[in-house]
């Protein structure tokens, strides 16, 4: 395959550099998708915000159950190609696939025959948004298997060491929703205006592009890796390292997704401003917290390939160089969201009230960056050597701890509205500290690396024996 990246040789810098960038930019075509959309979509006002943002949690959600794929395809891949083992890269990569398809169908027939039901539990009082709400759900339902592939296809890429064809491939799916949304939203000639509906479509129209082109590329490339026979022979052995890996971060995922929703009931008895402004300011912090864990998904796989050939001095060199990193652009976002956060604002919405709330959601979770880039960070590499767990039940525990929070600073006598934004702030910067110390403790007790310390040795015979 062109321009697989060979992570466990050459200079660590160097490496890491030329992976993290196409995975950063990747990250940012998503955080384009999203706030694309945003802009399209908030020229219609605060009530088609509010439908997207409260129809949008699904989605977000479904990344919960993606998870189970993505982590075999990002972690597992990357340690079997360090171990120089393609037959089980091919099997890790068969059984992303086939587990990942199987759990789309699933919850695409969820969203579509239960869409009242999920919309309804936001109680958002305002039938115009329910309405559009549940027609959005619905289309995002038809489509979702595209959205459940795409992320897929990334991760065994990366984790084969080759991140700058799924950059190249899901920029053409930004480019399809750049002029789709436009077009389907407000109409040209004989396209009609469809409205939020519109924006739905635009974005699994481009979802279709870019799983084509990953299917397209695969088949014109004769990639080795992927040439197994697909839903035949099921292997479950794979089946199940593959959830043991991933569900900690599924059940993580979920789990955030549905304290957000929990949060978002909380937002929504503020009205559709404050659910406006929270489904804005979230997809503008996103460009902080997408760009931290595009650079983390880089480290994971540096991680987990050198975890697999058993170079460890190279992965504590890498995490050193990663947590630099984290803290260089946690402290800049920090200051462009506490700052600059009315001149960004302005270019989603254009109501005065909806402004006001918002400057202060983005100073108010700007405080957080620092420690939610550090937070990350430490994932990824956790993540990459198999220990999923430890940042898993951390986010669970604080990330629940955000409900009760909010519910008491969010009273009109003590904070409003801005004690929702401090719940989460707070949280962020205690899930930060907590993971640092966490893997300071293990990496000065020795215990970061489940391996026997024979195996250390003999990675060392081995480098001897290759000088």
């Amino acid at each position: 395959m062109q321009k697989k990246i060979n992570l466990t040789e050459g200079r660590i810098v160097e490496k890491l550099v030329k992976i993290a960038i196409p995975i950063m930019a990747t990250s940012f075509i998503q955080i384009a998708y999203n706030l694309i959309d945003m802009m399209w979509v908030g020229k219609n006002g605060s009530n088609s915000v509010a439908a997207v943002g409260t129809a949008g949690f699904y989605p977000w959600l479904a990344m919960a159950f993606v998870m189970f794929s993505k982590i075999g395809g990002e972690v597992k891949v990357a340690q079997s190609m360090g171990e120089k083992n393609i037959k089980e890269v091919k099997s890790y990569i068969k059984s992303s696939i086939e587990l990942n398809v199987f759990l789309s169908l699933t919850y695409s027939l969820i969203l579509i025959l239960f869409n009242k039901q999920l919309i309804d539990i936001f109680n958002l009082g305002n039938a115009e948004v329910i309405s559009m709400s549940r027609q959005y759900l619905v289309i995002l339902g038809l489509g979702m298997i595209f959205y459940f592939i795409n992320p897929v296809f990334t991760s065994i890429f990366i984790g084969l060491g080759n991140s700058s064809i799924p950059f190249r491939i899901n920029t053409i799916g930004l480019i399809a929703n750049i002029i789709l949304d436009p077009l389907l939203i407000f109409g040209f000639g004989p396209i009609p205006a469809l409205g939020t509906n519109g924006a739905g479509i635009a974005t699994i129209s481009a979802q279709i592009v870019v799983s084509f082109v990953f299917i397209g590329y695969i088949i014109k490339n004769r990639i080795e890796y992927f040439k197994v026979r697909y839903f035949r022979k099921i292997e479950f052995k794979y089946f199940k390292i593959l959830y043991k890996l991933g569900f900690p971060v599924a059940i993580q995922n979920a789990l955030f997704t549905l304290i957000s929703m929990a949060m978002g009931v909380i937002v929504a008895s503020f009205g559709p401003v404050a659910v406006a402004v929270q489904k804005v300011g979230s997809q503008i912090e996103s460009i902080s917290w997408m760009s931290a864990d595009g650079f983390a998904s880089a480290l994971s796989t540096f991680t987990g390939q050198n975890y697999g050939a058993y170079k460890f001095d190279r992965i504590d060199k890498g995490s050193k160089i990663g947590l630099i990193g984290a803290i260089i652009w946690g402290s800049i976002t920090t200051v462009v969201l506490v700052f600059f956060g009315e001149i960004i604002f302005r270019a989603f919405i254009n109501e005065q009230d909806a402004i006001i709330k918002g400057i202060d959601y983005l100073r108010i979770l700007g405080y957080s960056q620092l420690f939610m880039c550090i937070e990350i960070t430490i994932t990824g590499i956790l993540k990459g050597l198999g220990r999923t767990y430890i940042p898993s039940f951390i986010s669970i525990a604080l990330n629940l701890a955000r409900i009760p929070m909010a519910i008491v600073l969010s009273k009109p006598d003590i904070l409003g509205i801005n004690g929702i934004w401090w719940s989460i702030a707070i949280s962020s910067i205690f899930k930060g500290l907590v993971l640092f110390s966490i893997f300071v403790v293990l990496y000065k007790a020795k215990k970061l690396y489940k391996i026997e310390e024979g195996k250390k040795d003999l990675n060392k015979d081995k480098e001897l024996c290759s000088e």
